[in-house]
């Protein structure tokens, strides 16, 4: 288990845990549980946004 902001990092990960929408009272939530691939597949992940932007460049 491990807390990574590096995308280099998290698309080589088996399974993701992302947490959010935001920090603080405003975070906390389970938003996605899920491979990379199917991560990049959520609309309301920030995580999986920016991912699937940095995995097409």
């Amino acid at each position: 288990v491990i807390i990574e902001h590096n995308l280099d990092v998290i698309k080589t990960a088996d399974w993701i845990i992302d947490i959010g929408p935001e920090g603080g009272h405003k975070g906390g939530t389970i938003i996605d549980s899920n491979s990379p691939e199917e991560l990049v597949n959520n609309k309301q992940s920030y995580t999986g946004q920016y991912l699937r932007a940095y995995l097409k460049s």
